[in-house]
């Protein structure tokens, strides 16, 4: 079981500037969080060791290395029963190309954010998935990207209520 540790202030200043520029030394952390280096460095590890980073990684310039098709996939299942979800999610697992898999209210089951070497992949792809019933698959809808007008990978973290502040305030309204 992973450690419970506290988000206050100096916390959530590590993981909102970490989580934008992962490649900072500990050194450049700590000046713009304020803290020793060494302390940085504590926190980081205690902020590791209880989960909150799952990974670190670089978000690379595609259109600058390499030949690629961005396309959204929308599964719709043949049963939504969980038996089903857990087979279907355990299949496309391990596919690099899916590279998230999010499951949605409304009329479909999930959409997954893909990335393929080319429109033939994609193709394939969907011929692999649609025709063979480890997949479960009812429906299978593809959405090419055409053009990212806006693309990133962070999250609004200045914008989002943090989950100790959120007990403090429940805390708070309890006591009045």
């Amino acid at each position: 079981m992973k450690k419970t540790i506290k988000i206050d202030r100096y916390n959530q200043k590590i993981l909102a500037i970490v989580h934008l520029t992962a490649d900072l030394t500990n050194i450049e952390l700590a000046e713009r969080v304020n803290l020793s280096p060494s302390a940085c460095f504590q926190r980081v590890k205690a902020l590791k060791e209880a989960g909150y980073f799952r990974t670190f990684h670089a978000d690379i310039n595609l259109e600058q290395i390499c030949e690629h098709v961005f396309a959204y996939m929308e599964f719709t299942l043949e049963d939504n029963n969980l038996a089903a979800r857990r087979k279907f999610l355990a299949e496309i697992h391990d596919i690099p190309e899916i590279m998230d898999c999010m499951q949605l209210s409304g009329d479909i089951d999930y959409i997954s954010f893909c990335c393929f070497a080319d429109i033939q992949a994609l193709n394939a792809m969907c011929d692999r998935l649609t025709g063979s019933s480890n997949y479960t698959i009812k429906k299978l809808t593809t959405r090419i990207v055409l053009e990212r007008a806006k693309f990133f990978l962070g999250y609004p973290l200045e914008k989002l209520r943090w989950r100790d502040e959120m007990k403090i305030e429940e805390d708070e309204q309890g006591a009045d």
